[in-house]
């Protein structure tokens, strides 16, 4: 089973759309709504996901590994990382999937930066992206030609081992971190990300920072 695991958070006016698309690619969807203010959990129920609810807002890390929580339940032997806010696009998933298995990896991360497709807004491509790469630089030390992406393919194996403890945005570098500390195979692959809105600010990231290093001291 491919199990689309689909963090969403107001995301009512496209989460139908993400849900109709994936349909075609994978088994089964689950949206893991982390206590949506709008109606996403209603639209995401009639356009036939299974929803899970977050009674309080606890951040997109905390919904992704109540997905795998999900995942291991049910047995996915796949689990497909995919926002809600209609940006990716499913025809990735299929060769993403077939290249994870063709290289004989256990994770895959999506890359916007491998072929020509996605173009990124000039303050994520300037600002955002060099603020990755110095959290990966710091926190992860992984050849990765793209950071903080939230297309990514899982085996099984993998969920067996590796549980998601940043539950907000840090988790875009706790997960990288944890598949080099745990020497899991891993491989990248290029996918289109079309942009509505810019998504994460400069505060953001610099957000992600505070909480690693937070964590990284109290571990």
């Amino acid at each position: 089973m491919l199990l689309a695991v689909v963090p969403a958070y107001n995301e009512e006016e496209r989460i139908a759309c993400v849900i109709k698309k994936l349909q075609d690619h994978v088994d089964h969807i689950v949206v893991i709504d982390d206590a949506s203010k709008d109606n996403t959990v209603k639209v995401a129920r009639l356009a036939g996901a299974t929803v899970l609810e977050h009674k309080i807002n606890r951040g997109q890390g905390a919904a992704l590994e109540t997905g795998h929580e999900y995942a291991r339940l049910v047995g996915a032997e796949y689990i497909l990382h995919f926002d809600g806010d209609d940006q990716m696009h499913p025809e990735d998933i299929a060769p993403a999937l077939a290249h994870m298995k063709e290289q004989k990896a256990l994770v895959l991360f999506g890359s916007r930066l491998l072929d020509g497709r996605s173009t990124l807004p000039w303050f994520k491509r300037m600002i955002l992206l060099p603020i990755g790469k110095m959290i990966n630089f710091l926190f992860v030390r992984a050849h990765l030609s793209d950071v903080h992406n939230g297309f990514r393919l899982f085996h099984a194996q993998v969920l067996a081992v590796m549980v998601i403890e940043q539950d907000r945005m840090a988790h875009a570098t706790e997960i990288p971190a944890k598949v080099i500390a745990l020497n899991l195979p891993y491989v990248e692959f290029p996918i289109k990300v079309t942009y509505h809105e810019y998504g994460q600010s400069a505060r953001g990231g610099f957000t992600i920072l505070k909480d690693l290093l937070f964590s990284k001291f109290i571990s």
